[in-house]
């Protein structure tokens, strides 16, 4: 458990600043840190590996290579699967799951693949004590992964369990809400969080179309110093080498480490109803004392403190809205009418499906008047959002929402200054 090859993924784009987390978490450098397609590999200890899945706010999952090696067939998969020690991290009483993927692989039937690797699982511990574990697709108590190239399989163990964005601290939500890690990859792409140095920029930071929090929160617990995976569990909890007093220290000494909130955090959204959520979320995450959030329109609200600072929003998109639904829906059905035209979902009206348009022009008209000094990050599937704002953006970084290819545009903002709210 000394000497560990870890990979950890993530969204497509965020490969840079997962690797300046893992950096500023356990000071890696060189052979040790290597950034690769979707993802890290990280060579570390068995302590390194449950220090990342409490802190990484970025990586999607914490998993440990136990085999990788040349294949032609699912028969090489099996070979590869029984030449592991899997009785070292689980026992034949748990049950397990394998989720294979591959990218170019030659292979007629990837079912087959993966029922071959479980076989060699399977096979290694009845010949080690005569039981076989068993298969549970849902809740298994063990997750081991396989991915497949055009000629190379790799074979981990899980560490995880559920996906890292769940922060277990969130149960109100609104519809499509966006991940935490790409709300952390958000504020690191901004700038306003330093992931290397474990730092905030000290300029406040607000988000006018928070919905259920996740920016704000992520955000608030950041600066607080808080770890990610603090109120949830973890899948090698489960494994062998688990050892839980050592676990509780390390979780005592994060949570020793909380900080002060120096650095004001703001959120609202236009529905009252999802402040509310936003608020039992910050409450839950242990941040209620670091974020103000309030209700309000996005194109009337005034800026929430004397001091420009950076906005990170994430406006609704995917959805059509009604001319009216800008203040009386809110988030959860908005989106560009030109967008929503583009992708042959305009069929309503045309004062329908050109509400989003106009609600960009009115919001850049808005932040003209009363944000100058302020930098907006808007993140967006539409590549015409600069013209719809009639802003030129400074930056432009790929981001990928789940399946939806989007980009977190930057601009700076100028125009008359304007009273504080």
């Amino acid at each position: 458990m000394n000497q560990l090859t870890l990979f950890l993924p993530c969204a497509a784009g965020v490969e840079g600043f997962l690797a300046d987390e893992v950096h500023g978490l356990t000071g890696l450098v060189g052979s040790d840190l290597l950034t690769v397609r979707a993802g890290v590999r990280v060579r570390t200890d068995w302590a390194g590996a449950l220090r990342l899945n409490l802190y990484s706010r970025l990586a999607q999952r914490v998993l440990i290579e136990l085999a990788h090696g040349p294949y032609r067939d699912a028969e090489d998969l099996y070979r590869l699967g029984s030449g592991v020690a899997w009785e070292e991290w689980f026992t034949p009483r748990q049950s397990f799951r394998i989720e294979l993927t591959a990218q170019h692989s030659p292979l007629q039937s990837l079912n087959f693949a993966t029922l071959r690797i479980k076989d060699a699982v399977a096979d290694r511990f009845r010949q080690r004590g005569g039981v076989r574990p068993s298969i549970d697709t849902h809740a298994p108590n063990v997750r081991l992964h396989a991915h497949l190239t055009v000629d190379t399989a790799t074979l981990y163990i899980d560490t995880s369990g559920e996906p890292l964005f769940k922060r277990g601290w969130r149960q109100d939500k609104g519809d499509a809400p966006l991940k935490e890690t790409l709300a952390a990859a958000m504020l690191a792409a901004s700038g306003w969080w330093q992931p290397a140095t474990r730092s905030v920029q000290e300029v406040p930071l607000y988000d006018p179309c928070c919905g259920s929090g996740t920016i704000v929160i992520e955000a608030a617990q950041i600066q607080l110093g808080l770890p990610a995976g603090g109120q949830r569990s973890f899948g090698f909890e489960q494994l062998r080498p688990f050892d839980r007093a050592s676990w509780q220290t390390m979780k005592s000494e994060a949570q020793g480490e909380r900080r002060s909130a120096d650095v004001p955090v703001f959120g609202s959204d236009v529905a009252h109803r999802m402040v509310d959520f936003a608020q039992r979320n910050a409450e839950r995450a242990g941040v209620a004392d670091a974020v103000q959030l309030r209700g309000g329109d996005a194109l009337q609200r005034m800026p929430p403190s004397a001091q420009p600072g950076v906005i990170v929003m994430n406006p609704p998109y995917g959805e059509r809205i009604a001319a009216a639904g800008v203040a009386g829906r809110g988030r959860e059905a908005f989106q560009s009418g030109t967008l929503a035209r583009a992708r042959g979902e305009g069929t309503g009206t045309a004062a329908e499906v050109d509400a989003g348009d106009d609600f960009f022009r009115q919001l850049s008209a808005h932040w003209k008047s009363h944000y100058a000094g302020w930098s907006a990050w808007l993140l967006t599937p539409d590549l015409k959002l600069p013209g719809r704002l009639r802003l030129k953006e400074s930056r432009r970084v790929p981001m990928w929402n789940g399946p939806i290819e989007c980009r977190l545009f930057r601009f700076d903002l100028t125009g008359r200054a304007s009273p504080v709210a």
